[in-house]
């Protein structure tokens, strides 16, 4: 069930009404938007006693939610979830474009610098890569770990650039949590409920991949566990499914854009690294990923991608990504977005990296 708080209604009325939706031995989840809050209501078996919330203070009316997304839904909030960092004017959702990249695992100190002054000088805006890595085989490179998150700390204070990487399991998660910005659920975890469940009491973002066979509605469910735990900063990723197609590595969905924009109010960017597999399609997808309405994209880039650990068929150069972040820029009006490059010299971020 929803609670819809009258516009005027003050803070006590709001905590008001949480503390009563407690007392009935349910969860309260207060939503701010931009004209009035809603407190979704979460751990009821059926309806809320609907005539008794409504006559408290403030209270505009109780609706009932019918979808099995509470929180992730558009029926609690109708306004587009907007991520913001401190100490940064970064965000994820809302009018500006989110760029997120760097290589797909952190190799070593001197190749996550090198790769982040380009990304940087090009106007990236947050930093990928990974320091535990999911692999199918035992015998991948599984990741520096620590060391890793290490490397990714010196980079945020380098170049100011927000870190988003993945946490494997619930042993990680702490650690990761710890270092990044934004913890990131990979696609195989995706139906991982406990690793959800504590990621929902982290109070940072999280970022959860699509599953690789994952239908809308599981993807939205993926995010409330999340949600239902407290932590409402929740970002979508869409990074390809299954499905016969035998020219890419996954079939890339852009189609669940507009679907996901339609019923959740939760970003949703776009990795058309791991939705296609190949170096030659990325730019293309990214391009197709914002016409479609993304909030941004999520894209491996490396600079010797030949010698990469992992992923390198799927990585670009740095001189493909600041030609992609040139289209984006001049596409992003296009669609009323923004694409906005901290870095306005090209050549800033490298100077700053060499020292000079």
């Amino acid at each position: 069930m929803l609670v819809v708080m009258k516009a005027q209604a003050t803070p006590e009325q709001i905590q008001a009404v949480c503390d009563h939706i407690e007392q009935l031995g349910f969860r309260a989840h207060p939503l701010p938007g931009a004209q009035r809050t809603a407190i979704g209501i979460t751990g009821n078996q059926g309806e809320a006693d609907r005539g008794n919330l409504e006559s408290l203070p403030g209270v505009a009316e109780v609706i009932r939610v019918s979808k099995a997304y509470k929180l992730a839904s558009r029926d609690v909030k109708e306004e587009d979830t907007v991520i913001r960092f401190a100490h940064s004017t970064a965000t994820i959702g809302g009018h500006d474009l989110a760029i997120v990249a760097g290589p797909c695992s952190i190799e070593s100190r001197e190749q996550a610098f090198a790769i982040a002054a380009h990304v940087a000088a090009a106007g990236a805006q947050f930093f990928r890569g990974g320091a535990y890595k999911p692999r199918t085989s035992p015998y991948a490179f599984q990741g520096l770990g620590l060391e890793a998150l290490r490397i990714m700390a010196e980079i945020r204070d380098k170049f100011g650039l927000r870190i988003v990487t993945e946490a494997l399991d619930t042993e990680t998660l702490e650690v990761v949590a710890e270092w990044a910005d934004v913890v990131q659920i990979g696609a195989r975890n995706m139906q991982n409920f406990s690793l959800l469940k504590k990621a929902g009491r982290l109070r940072q973002p999280v970022l959860i991949k699509r599953g690789m066979s994952a239908t809308l509605e599981e993807f939205l469910m993926a995010a409330e566990y999340v949600m239902s735990e407290g932590n409402y900063e929740v970002i979508l990723c869409e990074r390809g499914v299954r499905t016969f197609s035998d020219h890419a590595r996954n079939t890339l969905d852009l189609s669940i854009v507009p679907a996901l924009q339609h019923v959740s109010h939760l970003p949703i960017l776009i990795d058309p690294s791991h939705g296609t597999g190949r170096r030659d399609s990325v730019l293309p997808m990214a391009r197709a990923a914002v016409a479609s309405g993304a909030d941004g994209v999520m894209v491996e880039v490396h600079d010797h991608p030949e010698k990469a650990l992992s992923d390198g068929p799927q990585s670009i150069y740095p001189a493909q990504f600041a030609t992609m972040m040139e289209e984006l820029e001049r596409m992003a009006p296009i669609v009323g977005r923004h694409l906005p490059r901290a870095v306005p010299a090209a050549d800033a971020a490298l100077a700053k990296a060499s020292g000079q």
